[in-house]
């Protein structure tokens, strides 16, 4: 099986009822996992993806219940690009958000191609893009009674970050990873920087960096993402990536055991926060036939088991 580029992206919404209402029921994505934010008990984090629950698919959600929303800037980690399986899927969700209320612009031509972009109820800024199924690749999107199985969001294709100094964010890339510059192009007279790993990725995932030296810094909070984790293939591998980022001083975390995997984050040179996660996951996805969400069970980390009745009770008082 082809290793993603991209393993999982995070983002921080309002209410985690409207967030299961609008990844799980709307878009279609699988609902995962329902647990909490091992940094902040006190707060929902919910996982999204195929009907694996593989790496590449995933996308995250942190509740935040209190807090400013952010403010549109520069050094920002901007929009996460799902993968449909062809140019009519974009007419498919194009109608279906539109139905749904949901702000979403025209299909319009970006890099070349068609997209469709559009915006979470907190204003997380999203888009579908065409990127056909390679044969001999698995593609397990979820099909609904309302979403076929031929328009199906089945993973991320891309991931666009808006910076103030593109190339220290590529040369730090490829300080760790083995990245390459695919090709560069003007979008509504910005330069922007295509990177991807050398070889194939699941999905074609892709790293797009638009220069904006113009805006003002981005100001996080709700409707942003908090952070993009980019994939280590093994435990090795990702003592290999620590190892690379101590050697060039960058500050970061350490290796942070979450039980379902185990990663290390940092900032790069425009302050974006990445993760680094292992491929291997220690999870294994439960068949969820609910869509009452307060009857979804909670599941924890071993190591927080015997916290959980007052998780619970914390969660409740939300």
């Amino acid at each position: 099986m082809t290793s993603p580029f991209i393993h999982h992206v995070s983002v921080m919404n309002r209410d985690h009822k409207q967030s299961f209402q609008f990844y799980h029921k709307l878009l279609g994505l699988d609902f995962l996992l329902k647990t909490v934010n091992q940094d902040d008990l006190e707060m929902y984090h919910l996982f999204f993806g195929d009907t694996t629950g593989r790496p590449g698919t995933e996308f995250s959600v942190f509740e935040v219940k209190n807090g400013n929303d952010k403010t549109f800037g520069t050094n920002s980690l901007e929009r996460t690009v799902f993968a449909v399986p062809s140019e009519e899927s974009l007419t498919f969700w194009h109608e279906r958000l539109e139905a749904a209320g949901v702000f979403t612009c025209d299909i319009e031509q970006y890099d070349g191609r068609s997209i469709l972009r559009f915006e979470d109820q907190d204003g997380v800024q999203l888009a579908v893009m065409a990127v056909p199924q390679r044969e001999g690749e698995a593609y397990y999107g979820r099909e609904t009674d309302d979403i076929p199985l031929q328009h199906a969001i089945y993973g991320i294709h891309a991931f666009h970050s808006r910076v103030r100094y593109s190339a220290a964010s590529i040369r730090s890339l490829q300080q760790l990873f083995d990245v390459e510059v695919a090709r560069t192009f003007v979008d509504q007279q910005h330069n922007v920087t295509v990177v991807r790993l050398k070889g194939d990725t699941l999905f074609d995932q892709e790293l797009h960096f638009i220069e904006d030296r113009h805006r003002a810094l981005e100001v996080s909070g709700v409707g942003a993402v908090q952070h993009i984790a980019l994939n280590a293939t093994s435990y090795s591998h990702l003592l290999e990536l620590e190892d690379g980022l101590l050697a060039k001083n960058m500050y970061n975390s350490g290796i942070k055991d979450r039980e379902f995997f185990q990663s290390i984050y940092y900032r790069e040179p425009n302050s974006l926060l990445i993760e680094i996660a292992t491929e291997y996951t220690n999870f294994t996805k439960e068949p969820i036939d609910t869509t009452d969400f307060d009857a979804i069970p909670l599941m924890l980390p071993e190591f927080l088991e015997k916290r959980r009745g007052w998780i619970e009770s914390k969660l409740k008082e939300q």
